[in-house]
């Protein structure tokens, strides 16, 4: 439907909702406003509806120029994130919002989430056995919330389709390029990236940016050596060393760790090994087969494995990300 039209605007609703989070609002008004054709003529038209007056997080309130009818007109209808309200706090969602949103899908309109606005269309019940984005820090709050849907929380978006969702902040702006360039092609969105000086793409997911801090030290169980182990990344630690360090079987102590951490003490290793290649990484000019020893892992090649196995880029391409 929208390829026969191509000729046309392609018509844009952005529903805002109470607890509006303004940076996913103006992510995609800037975006496809900024997608243009050869001759310099806007490709979408974009409106924003709603309600009525709606409270942003950021201490004021918008007045959206069009009412939910819009969202029946609708080619996309696009859903900002919100930090309060009904959807993001027990699964509720008011009717006429959830009958609105029903009805574009149903008749085929292309269904956007920006961050949290995943969990409207989570409570719209339009995510159910869908594969979905949100915020990797929303994760324990609306994948509880919504259990139904398959949560990805590593990546940047997820395009399901006629059903499009992103992860936080700056991924919307991922998302909404990724659509240009499935509408318009590279060109036209190399172009909006350029125009919105942004790059028109980015290696890996929101893995990369994900928070693992270590668990807590509190000086019992295994933790004294966790601490012990994390002075020593670079050298090789057996399973057996652990347990030996933490005067347990090698049974016991393998039970206790995964109680504690939630991993195995294996896994557990792995993951501390990569952090402080990613630390070595940010922080210093190491080369990356350097980096590799000194986190642990023996060779540049096995750190590269290791860095797309669990955040989705190569080292240099961290580096280049977060290396001031």
């Amino acid at each position: 439907m929208r390829k026969n039209r191509a000729m046309e605007k392609h018509r844009i609703a952005i529903l805002v909702l109470d607890g509006l989070v303004p940076f996913d609002l103006g992510t995609p008004t800037q975006v496809f406003l900024s997608a243009r054709d050869e001759s310099g003529q806007r490709l979408y038209r974009v409106k924003v509806c709603g309600t009525g007056p709606v409270h942003a997080e950021s201490g004021f309130t918008l007045t959206p120029d069009h009412d939910l009818s819009e969202l029946g007109r609708a080619d996309t209808v696009i859903v900002p994130g919100i930090h309060q309200g009904g959807p993001v706090t027990d699964g509720t969602l008011p009717g006429e919002v959830r009958d609105a949103l029903v009805a574009a899908a149903a008749r085929g309109a292309r269904i956007v989430s920006i961050c949290t606005g995943a969990s409207v269309l989570a409570a719209a019940g339009l995510l159910d056995g869908r594969p979905a984005a949100t915020h990797w820090a929303w994760a324990p709050v609306i994948g509880g919330l919504y259990p139904q849907v398959k949560w990805d929380f590593d990546v940047l978006f997820v395009d399901d389709g006629d059903i499009l969702t992103s992860a936080g902040v700056g991924a919307g702006v991922d998302l909404c390029l990724h659509i240009v360039r499935s509408d318009h092609g590279a060109a036209v969105a190399n172009r909006t990236a350029r125009r919105c000086v942004v790059p028109p793409w980015r290696d890996g997911g929101q893995a990369q940016y994900i928070e693992r801090p270590v668990p807590a030290a509190d000086g019992a169980g295994t933790e004294p050596t966790r601490a012990w182990v994390l002075d020593r990344l670079a050298e090789p630690v057996t399973l057996e060393e652990m347990a030996g360090h933490a005067r347990m079987s090698v049974r016991t102590f393998t039970r206790h760790f995964r109680d504690e951490t939630g991993l195995s003490p294996r896994q557990w290793l792995l993951r501390q090994r990569v952090e402080h290649a990613r630390i070595l990484l940010e922080s210093t000019d190491l080369a990356v087969e350097a980096v590799a020893r000194r986190a642990g892992l023996g060779s540049a090649t096995a750190l590269r494995q290791h860095m797309h196995a669990t955040i989705g880029v190569a080292p240099t391409a961290y580096r280049r990300t977060f290396r001031h």
